[in-house]
């Protein structure tokens, strides 16, 4: 085995601290956005309600996380209803309690 005596070990690289926000940017107040579950939750609270299909699209969810999430929305204390309209499919609502 040759060593060549020329080459340097590679130098260490110094260590990445984390970022310090620079005082600008620590006084932007940046607004929340709304969750997904409080998306759902609106839709269902209009008085035209919402189909699986609408609240899939708002969300980006499957169908099938979407009913869960009405099921936990059940499970919270909000009463959905569901209505069955010709040509739209099922009708999503929360009533008052």
């Amino acid at each position: 085995m040759i060593v060549d005596a020329s080459t340097k070990p590679a130098a260490k690289r110094p260590h990445k601290m984390a970022r310090e926000p620079k005082p600008e940017e620590a006084n932007k107040a940046t607004p929340k956005q709304a969750s997904k579950t409080s998306i759902v939750l609106g839709m269902l609270q209009r008085q035209e309600g919402a189909t699986i299909d609408q609240l899939v699209v708002a969300t980006g969810w499957l169908p099938h996380t979407t009913r869960a999430t009405l099921t936990g929305l059940k499970k919270k204390g909000h009463v959905v209803v569901s209505d069955k309209v010709e040509g739209q499919g099922r009708i999503y609502r929360v009533v008052a309690s």
